[in-house]
């Protein structure tokens, strides 16, 4: 058999040839992945946006949130958060006489403010309410010396 052979079972009729490569297929779950990704991420961004503005025109709303205080307690500390500008403070005051009551009005508003009336060492009794416009009312009560009555998550 020469090297110029073109079958190596010694057949001159059939030529050999060699057989041609399959084309590579590419991989696709890499570009499937990539776009769940975006889409995700593109959603997530969507609803960012929408809580954002949400949340953006809730703190321009003008609300009033009334604060009281009602009980037997001569010596009590009240504890109140204040919102000026979608800013938060607190202010403290301290009373000796009861029933006492105090109105915020403001824009910029979050949830979650906490109202505390803490009795002092004469004790006595008390009791907490804080109703904002928006139909929130929190209620609390304590009795005794040094006891807190806390109104939160208005």
């Amino acid at each position: 058999m020469s090297d110029q052979d073109p079958d190596p079972g010694g057949n001159p009729d059939q030529s050999w040839t060699q057989p041609q490569p399959q084309p590579r297929l590419r991989r696709q779950w890499p570009w499937v992945v990539l776009v769940v990704v975006l889409v995700l991420a593109c959603g997530g961004a969507a609803a960012v946006a929408v809580v954002t503005g949400e949340l953006s025109r809730e703190g321009t709303k003008p609300l009033r949130i009334t604060y009281e205080v009602t009980g037997t307690a001569k010596d009590v500390t009240v504890t109140y958060p204040t919102w000026q500008d979608g800013d938060l403070s607190t202010a403290r005051l301290t009373l000796r006489t009861l029933p006492w009551a105090g109105e915020l009005k403001t824009k910029g508003f979050m949830k979650g403010g906490s109202f505390a009336v803490t009795l002092g060492e004469s004790g006595g009794e008390v009791a907490c309410a804080v109703t904002v416009d928006d139909g929130t009312v929190r209620t609390a009560s304590a009795s005794g010396a040094f006891a807190t009555a806390t109104c939160s998550g208005f």
